[in-house]
């Protein structure tokens, strides 16, 4: 294999070779329809197994997630996350009526992901560790959830699947559930970088 494909057109198009027009945001977009997709792949497979599947996007800046100024402070990705988990499950629903399937359909797009990010303790709202100035709602429950409360959080009672996170992780989480990990990052970060991150 020579990691190409060749157009009718005679167009050749290499190994992470794009065409036209694509933008950092369509690219994030993509990686989060992806996870999604693999997300219900894997939990479908675990879940005659009573286990619970996780899945973790990392991501640049707390405001890409949480942004305070916003009218329901979602940030970017939330906001992508929820469109694309809406379409994916309405894809899903469509195969099939299992157990699955149903349970699939009693959670709330809003309640399937949480923030884990450093909170500021005078404010008590995410922020990236870099900054400290950001303002937040409920964002010491979903901390205290993923940080501290692992046997809730992998309870199928629990609608929590999809974590987004910055810094936090910093401070040292395990968690073998997680199935997929997203880089929402931009791309300048080197490999090694990457690898420790997820590490």
């Amino acid at each position: 294999f020579n990691n190409t494909i060749t157009f009718l057109n005679g167009q050749v198009l290499h190994i992470h070779e794009v065409l036209g027009d694509v933008s950092e945001k369509d690219l994030r977009r993509i990686q989060i329809r992806e996870t999604i997709r693999s997300h219900f792949e894997k939990e479908e497979m675990l879940f005659g197994k009573g286990i619970k599947c996780l899945s973790l996007f990392f991501i640049d800046e707390v405001v890409r997630y949480r942004d305070y100024s916003a009218l329901e402070e979602k940030g970017e990705y939330a906001k992508i996350f929820e469109e694309e988990y809406i379409r994916a499950l309405n894809e899903k629903i469509l195969q099939s009526d299992s157990p699955y399937i149903r349970y699939l359909k009693g959670i709330d797009v809003k309640f399937t992901h949480k923030g884990y990010f450093s909170i500021d303790k005078k404010t008590g709202r995410m922020i990236d560790s870099k900054e400290g100035k950001n303002e937040g709602a409920d964002d010491i429950s979903a901390y205290d959830l993923i940080l501290k409360n692992k046997e809730r959080l992998l309870s199928m009672d629990e609608p929590t699947r999809f974590i987004f996170s910055h810094s936090a992780l910093r401070e040292g989480w395990d968690n073998p559930n997680i199935f997929q990990i997203c880089a929402l990052k931009p791309g300048g970060d080197s490999a090694i970088a990457k690898r420790q991150e997820v590490g």
